[in-house]
């Protein structure tokens, strides 16, 4: 669970605020001149990043005021917490390590480059059978 340290109030608990989407969204200038999919872009398209992100947070069961905060999407680590309206601060994080355990060798089976090699194991073609022919009295 998150600490959030709400600009008026002090740390609180997550569960004291509600998210409310992506901070620094311009309101259209010509609201009257947009087209459907103007619209639709402004209303529903939002970033999505891997890293630092700027959104707005309101403290609903405290001072309910807006604020922004920056924070990263990957790690949920708060960098910076500024007022509604302030501009966003300079934070440089660096980037995070992609994790994962998939080799990127050319023998690794995990990327298809190639089989494993069976040569030193015990495991030997099976013997092809003796009789094709069905035993007496089996049915086909």
């Amino acid at each position: 669970m998150l600490l959030i340290s709400c600009p008026n109030c002090g740390s609180r608990d997550e569960t004291e605020f509600h998210y409310g989407g992506q901070a620094h969204v311009k309101y259209p200038e010509n609201p009257n001149g947009l087209d459907d999919k103007e619209w639709a872009q402004y209303l529903f398209y939002r970033e999505n990043p891997k890293g630092i992100f700027a959104e707005r947070w309101l403290h609903s069961t405290g001072c309910r005021q807006w604020f922004n905060m920056l924070r990263d999407t990957l790690t949920y680590d708060i960098q910076a917490i500024y007022p509604m309206g302030a501009t966003r601060p300079d934070v440089t994080v660096p980037a995070a390590a992609e994790s994962g355990t998939a080799s990127t060798a050319a023998d690794s089976t995990t990327t298809g480059g190639s089989a494993p090699s069976i040569s030193a194991t015990s495991i030997a073609p099976a013997a092809p059978p003796a009789s094709t022919t069905a035993p007496k009295g089996a049915t086909k």
